[in-house]
């Protein structure tokens, strides 16, 4: 009679591989849970969830790396729960807030964010395996990043928390601000990444006492942190393109010229 084999346990995952995926499965959560809150007029818990799921998204990466737990799973399922979050629940928040009022087009420019957020995504996904990628090797993305866009279209909801005012409310400011937005996250346009924002050594403690102001003013006034933010963000697409400018023309004076 044969004895049967004992049950390897090295053929399961550990917890450490699950982690990251975890998170990510938090940050789809929270994406839809804010569709939830849109639906029945919680605004400011729907957009909450969204800010929520933008923290999630920004270490579940950081995660896996820290654990070595990088896989090609865990890229699909980023860039699902991305679309989700980011694209999918503000576009149908700011369709039921605002753009529901605007005739015939409303649901167009909700569904040009979505569009826009699943193409980026899209591209994104297309360049994993490009070996030579010179934007993101001196530091720079292509275009806004999901999280930072669905960050930016959600701004005229910031200003109407903090106002009351019903301009920030009208559709006819809130859809061309959404298209814009969503023409930024597909726009070939290089935007700083975390690599590129280097501080001079003598700026590192107001730097940290900036990020500890910041996140002090998140729990005290929300919207008004969120509102800075966005247009900090927004300044800075300017300062990408010039830098990225100058490293080109630093890149090209370098190559020696070849003899003909």
């Amino acid at each position: 009679m044969r004895r049967p084999r004992p049950i390897s346990l090295s053929r399961g995952i550990t917890l450490r591989q699950v982690a990251p995926n975890a998170v990510t499965a938090m940050a789809l959560c929270f994406g839809l849970t804010a569709i939830r809150y849109g639906i029945s007029g919680e605004w400011e818990r729907a957009v909450a969830a969204i800010i929520f799921a933008g923290v999630l998204d920004g270490i579940d990466g950081r995660i896996a790396r820290l654990l070595r737990a990088d896989s090609r799973f865990g890229a699909e399922l980023d860039s699902l729960s991305d679309a989700i979050a980011f694209g999918v629940s503000p576009a149908l928040i700011l369709y039921l807030w605002s753009l529901e009022a605007m005739p015939r087009f409303g649901w167009v420019v909700c569904l040009v964010l979505a569009l826009s957020c699943a193409l980026r995504l899209a591209r994104f996904n297309a360049t994993l395996d490009t070996a030579e990628q010179p934007r993101k090797a001196a530091g720079f993305l292509t275009g806004v990043p999901a999280p930072a866009g669905a960050g930016l279209a959600l701004l005229p909801l910031y200003a109407w928390f903090i106002t009351g005012l019903d301009l920030f409310r009208d559709w006819r400011l809130v859809a061309p601000w959404v298209v814009v937005t969503a023409m930024l996250m597909i726009s070939s346009l290089p935007t700083l990444g975390w690599k590129r924002m280097r501080l001079p050594p003598a700026w590192r403690l107001f730097a940290i006492m900036a990020a500890g102001v910041f996140a002090a003013s998140l729990m005290v006034a929300p919207w008004h942190a969120l509102l800075a933010l966005s247009l900090a963000y927004l300044a800075l697409i300017p300062v990408g393109l010039m830098t990225y400018a100058r490293v080109k023309r630093r890149l090209a004076t370098s190559v020696p010229a070849v003899d003909s």
